[in-house]
């Protein structure tokens, strides 16, 4: 074997213990390849090992059983010898970097740290500047950086010493989707122009989507691996989409049926996995007084596939034992008009006026820094606004505030619980807080799958128990309002799937009024509606069907293009089309005129020399849908 064809990473039967006795095995039985040039990336659940197999390939965690290689560098005999060679991202918004020093000074810190000759320093720089676009950001305290500055900035210290290999652990969890696209269009030329290694764990199925190669890990064992096309063809049964009204009897129907194994509720539509035949359905949610507005055969998502081999059986929603609220509150919610907040000369929100009916689940999306979690924390009493009216179930914040605070739940963006409090004191204690007595506790834990944890302290819980036990925290008192910042930020889909399933009863049932905001934009789809906003504005609202309709007609649809020679492809279509990106094994392009289009993109790939290619027009995404609205936005305003 050739240097050339050797792996980059060679990991066989790989295995690692935890606990005093290293009686808990957290890695079992792992073996891969991963290749020069290749993006391999690790999805699972939390706990599954991601962030174990990542620490052992950058040699800062030993490994029990198995052989592990990095560059024909043997990690278990020698973890020293491979750190030179690797660029180590570990999980968190910036967390390799130092908050109290700007920018510039911790790109020399990693210089110094990495004995970087001068010339090679000033160049790799230079070039990692342009790539992230931070030139004018420099003299900025890594601290007051935004989340995805901060990881682009911790992307230039990993890199600065251009390793033949980078290790990131979730490098885009907390992170708006125009710094992820960023962010992916940086590993990309250098995986293209480079030949850069990247070995990265995601808990977004659609990065997953971007990679070479994955492998889905689940209890520290690598169930399957293959291109994400691979593992799609593991998917068993068929997939729906159903538009009915009422919905909810709708749902009750079809979560009663034998051939209908799973159900998930996406804004005004319902998505199924089923074995039985879609028109005998439809017949059938008809007899039962249902109108069927529509039903149509709907292509498996990677998220899909991911879940049915981590599940078994009939997935049932989860229910809340809670007493009923104790309060009616008017039809409309939440309102606010001209909300505005100034910290300083900066404008954080900017005259925003909304407002969200009762049971309804409304979406704030938008970029880090866009002012979503202050026009939360006003909305909570939290933060005052510097101009504007706010009402929240009927009451005005600003003079009944105690008030308001009875009617809501508020779920941060950061864990905010008690660490050092077991799960069930957490929740005795919210119980007081409230005055709530009628309450069993062990069936409020079950509800969600928090039994078998009640007496863990509440900072030894994987991200996605974290999240459960602060919802149920938020809705123990039966708010007839509920507000939730970015509660999913680092949740597996499978936690994520629980969760949503859970606000949707919530809402659906009990006519809770929920307001949500997010970076998954594929959660986005779950909302009844969406408020977009940049900058301190609001600059759309509406249903996500309603913005993809509107992105359509003002930028186009959407062509995949999938072609040999991806490198050469994308150059040549990017010649034509300047906004073009790509995404996975295709280019991605959006057209007013498809037809022109087509044999425009097939034309620029003749020229090339590239012959063979697809084109096909999928279903704009939300990602992309939010995508087109916020730079329009920004050349508005430029």
């Amino acid at each position: 074997m050739t240097p050339e064809s050797q792996p980059v990473i060679d990991v066989k039967r790989l295995g690692r213990f935890y606990g005093r006795r290293k009686r808990v095995q957290a890695i079992r039985d792992v073996s891969f390849e991963v290749g020069r040039g290749e993006i391999f990336g690790l999805i699972g659940p939390d706990g599954a090992g991601k962030t174990s197999i990542i620490q052992i390939l950058a040699g800062v965690l030993s490994a029990d059983q198995g052989s592990v290689a990095v560059g024909g560098v043997d990690v278990v005999a020698d973890p020293e010898a491979v750190k030179s060679r690797v660029g180590y991202m570990p999980q968190g918004l910036g967390v390799n970097l130092y908050e109290s020093l700007s920018a510039a000074e911790n790109i020399d810190f990693f210089r110094d740290l990495r004995k970087l000759p001068e010339d090679a320093y000033r160049r790799n720089r230079a070039d990692l500047l342009s790539m992230t676009r931070l030139e004018p950001f420099l003299s900025r305290r890594a601290g007051n950086l935004s989340g995805g500055m901060r990881q682009k900035l911790a992307l230039i210290c990993t890199l600065i010493h251009l390793p033949d290999l980078i290790l990131l652990d979730e490098p885009t969890t907390g992170v708006d989707p125009i710094s992820r696209q960023d962010f992916w269009h940086i590993i990309r030329r250098l995986v293209e122009e480079r030949q850069v290694t990247v070995l990265l764990s995601t808990s977004y199925m659609d990065e997953a989507e971007r990679c070479h190669r994955i492998g889905l890990l689940h209890s520290g064992a690598i169930l399957w691996q293959g291109t994400p096309g691979e593992i799609k063809q593991k998917a068993e049964g068929r997939y729906a989409r159903i538009t009915a009204e009422p919905q909810t009897a709708a749902l009750h129907i079809l979560r009663n049926r034998s051939d209908v194994t799973s159900t998930e509720v996406f804004g005004e539509e319902i998505h199924i996995r089923f074995g039985g035949d879609l028109k005998e359905m439809e017949a059938g949610l008809s007899a039962e007084k249902i109108d069927v507005r529509q039903i149509s055969p709907l292509e498996p998502t990677l998220e899909d596939v991911f879940l049915q081999l981590l599940t078994t059986g009939k997935s049932q929603a989860p229910r809340l034992p809670l007493p009923p609220s104790r309060e009616r509150i008017s039809p409309v919610t939440i309102e606010c008009r001209g909300l505005t907040r100034r910290f300083g000369e900066f404008v954080a929100v900017d005259n925003v006026d909304l407002h969200v009916e009762r049971g309804e689940i409304f979406g704030l999306l938008g970029p880090n820094g866009a002012g979503k979690t202050t026009v939360i924390k006003m909305m909570c009493g939290l933060l005052g606004p510097t101009a504007g009216v706010i009402r929240v179930a009927g009451l005005d914040i600003k003079t009944e505030k105690e008030r308001v605070w009875t009617q809501i739940g508020y779920m941060s963006q950061h864990f905010s619980l008690y660490r050092d409090l077991s799960v069930k004191q957490n929740l005795r204690l919210y119980a007081d807080l409230y005055g709530v007595r009628d309450v069993k506790f062990s069936d409020v834990t079950a509800s969600l799958g928090l039994e078998p944890f009640e007496s863990r302290l509440a900072g030894d819980l994987p991200a996605g128990l974290r999240q459960r036990l602060s919802l149920l925290c938020a809705v123990l008192h039966r708010p007839p309002v509920l507000f939730l910042d970015e509660p999913t930020s680092g949740v597996d889909p499978p936690a994520r799937r629980t969760f949503w399933d859970l606000i949707y009863s919530l809402s659906r049932e009990s006519s809770v009024t929920v307001l949500v905001s997010t970076h998954y934009m594929d959660e986005a789809a779950h909302c009844d509606r969406l408020g977009l906003m940049d900058q301190g504005r609001l600059i759309a609202v509406d249903s996500p069907p309603a913005l993809k309709q509107a992105s359509e007609r003002h930028s186009g649809k959407m062509l995949a293009i999938r072609a040999p020679k991806l490198r050469v492809a994308f150059d040549a279509i990017v010649s034509g089309f300047p906004m073009a990106v790509l995404y996975g094994d295709s280019i991605h392009v959006r057209s007013l005129d498809p037809v022109v289009d087509e044999r425009k993109a097939l034309s620029l790939l003749s020229r090339s020399g590239i012959t063979g290619a697809e084109i096909s027009s999928p279903a704009l995404s939300m990602d992309e849908t939010f995508i087109d609205f916020i730079r329009r936005g920004e050349r508005v305003h430029a």
